[in-house]
């Protein structure tokens, strides 16, 4: 060996163990991600949003952390997943609408029913730069393939339909396959919240174990129907909403108010309308406002008073979840740089009137509870809805529901927490920001690259912002337009523009203008007096369903 190998050998020795100190002191720094995605839970029903749900995890997150205004979502649980995994509008990922059969061939690539092979989930992403990925719960985004086909190292829950029974314990399973299952639940006190929330804290104490950074998302079925909740939970609800939802909207919107959370540029809205489905299913109230609590006869009530507490007690095992999950993070010293997004996949669901509905051999027909009878709301073998007038009051203020694309049924609460990462915490953030946002943000967050090709398939450019800006302390993003379809209810967002028209459920089909700016709650129609504007966005929307293929407008084989 020469003089200037000698020389240069332990030169480049010591670069190589500074390189790598600084590589090993960034994985160090970067974050880990918990995703926390709750099932058809309105706008107001944790107690940080107006609710009187009991929350306290959840509200302490959003007194650590940043409560966004405006999280605009697609409508419905699957399209919705579609987005928050993926970074892109969900008919690009191929879930235009719903989960199921691959229509294709009928109607576009956007109506696959399933995740396409050109785009990535933010478990194949953040495990190809070294996380490791764990995911419970529901999965809805296409029964062929498995959590852990797309990215996640474990998986606990279950991957076929939008719901199951929270009380069977076989419906729910341990992937990979070959898993052995850590956690042995048995048949007779097996209740899924509490199951999902369990191997969320199990699944955080092996990650905690690693040296590598991890990334778990946890997608509760919670609060979605069948209504189940054990009846200790539930009971201690029913006084409260006994008084009903007059009462309590407007408690609701009090402490809204008094929290900063609604402006002078919101209104307290009346009762939604009750959509437009057959007679027997809409509980005779097809097209109609939904009826006042006084209106409603005693019996009634205390049928709807069973089910909302039902539904209540399923939000507060979802956070008394997050509470166990806190503290084995502070436990492993880990909280502070943990980014957590916790959002809800769309606004309440009306299904299928006021008065809800039961499972029967009938779809949607509801049936009375009376007596002894009440106390089985929720229990096994049963199938509830909470209705269309509880939804209002879960959606307070706003207006309409899941399907929809008013502000009630794609405007959904979201909270992040990050002590190490946010800037100036316990603020309202009112920016319109949509879940197409969080991949980017969390590329952002963690330095991981957003891949062009991945599995030799070419990858759709992200649709998404990432949210940095308002994290480090930013009060607003630059304007843009985002865009919604789903069962035809169409809607753009332009600025402070709102153009939205519901579906044949809906009132009627033509097109509604709001300015969200002056009128958060859609209250003052401005369609006759603005209809250049109109126009304007319609033609920007019409744009963008040619782009992302929403049939018709995209012409599928010509």
């Amino acid at each position: 060996m020469n003089p200037l190998s000698k020389l240069l050998s332990p030169l480049a020795l010591c670069l190589c163990l500074l390189l790598s100190a600084a590589v090993n002191a960034q994985a160090e720094n970067r974050p880990n991600v918990i995703v926390i995605l709750v099932d058809d839970m309105g706008y107001s029903d944790v107690g940080a949003f107006g609710g009187e749900v009991r929350t306290p995890h959840i509200d302490s997150l959003a007194k650590g952390g940043l409560r966004f205004t405006q999280m605009y979502n697609s409508a419905r649980c699957c399209p919705s997943r579609a987005s928050l995994l993926t970074g892109l509008y969900s008919h690009q990922a191929g879930i235009a609408n719903f989960t199921g059969g691959d229509r294709t061939a009928k109607l576009g690539p956007a109506y696959r029913g399933r995740l396409n092979k050109q785009c990535v989930t933010l478990a194949e992403v953040l495990k190809a730069t070294g996380y490791n990925t764990y995911g419970v719960g529901k999965w809805h985004v296409g029964h062929d393939e498995n959590p852990t086909d797309r990215g996640f190292d474990e998986y606990y829950g279950y991957i076929r339909g939008h719901s199951a029974s929270q009380w069977k314990k076989d419906v729910y399973h341990r992937f990979p396959e070959d898993r052995k299952p850590e956690i042995e639940f048995k048949a007779d006190n097996f209740y899924a919240t509490d199951a999902f929330n369990e191997y969320a804290v199990e699944f955080l104490k092996q990650a905690q174990k690693k040296d590598d950074p991890f990334f778990l998302y946890l997608a509760h079925s919670s609060p979605h129907f069948p209504l189940h909740a054990p009846p200790k939970t539930r009971d201690a609800y029913l006084d409260i909403y006994r008084r009903g939802w007059d009462v309590l909207r407007t408690e609701r919107w009090e402490r809204q108010k008094k929290s900063g959370l609604a402006t002078d540029t919101w209104q307290f809205t009346p009762l939604s309308d009750v959509p437009k489905d057959g007679e027997a299913i809409a509980n005779g109230f097809p097209g109609k406002p939904n009826p006042a609590w006084d209106d409603v006869e005693a019996d009634r009530q205390e049928d709807l008073a069973y089910r909302m507490a039902t539904f209540a007690a399923m939000v507060e095992h979802v956070d008394q979840g997050i509470g166990a999950m806190l503290e084995e993070l502070k436990a492993g010293g880990n909280l502070d740089n943990t980014l957590i997004l916790l959002t809800s996949d769309n606004g309440a669901c009306y299904e299928w009137g006021p008065y809800g509905f039961d499972k029967s051999s009938r779809r949607g027909i509801t049936v009375l509870h009376k007596g002894d009878e009440l106390k089985t709301i929720g229990g096994p073998g049963t199938y509830h809805s909470v209705g269309s007038a509880w939804s209002c009051l879960s959606n307070t203020p706003l207006r309409m529901y899941k399907h929809f694309n008013h502000e009630g049924g794609n405007c959904s609460p979201l909270i992040a927490h990050w002590p190490k990462g946010i800037k100036q915490p316990d603020r309202w953030v009112r920016s319109p920001i949509h879940l197409i946002d969080i991949m980017p943000t969390i590329c952002a967050a963690t330095d991981a690259e957003y891949p062009k090709e991945f599995g030799g398939e070419e990858i759709q450019p992200v649709e998404g912002t990432s949210l940095a800006p308002l994290l480090a302390g930013g009060d607003a993003m630059p304007s843009r337009t985002l865009c919604f379809d789903h069962f035809e209810s169409s809607a753009i967002r332009h600025g402070d523009f709102k153009l939205v028209r519901g579906n044949n459920r809906y009132k009627n089909r033509t097109w509604e203008l709001y300015n969200i700016g002056k009128d958060r709650c859609e209250m003052n129609n401005l369609i006759s007096t603005q209809p250049e504007k109109a126009k304007e966005l319609e033609k920007i929307w019409e744009e963008w369903a040619v782009r992302v293929k929403v049939s018709p407008y995209y012409e599928h084989g010509k």
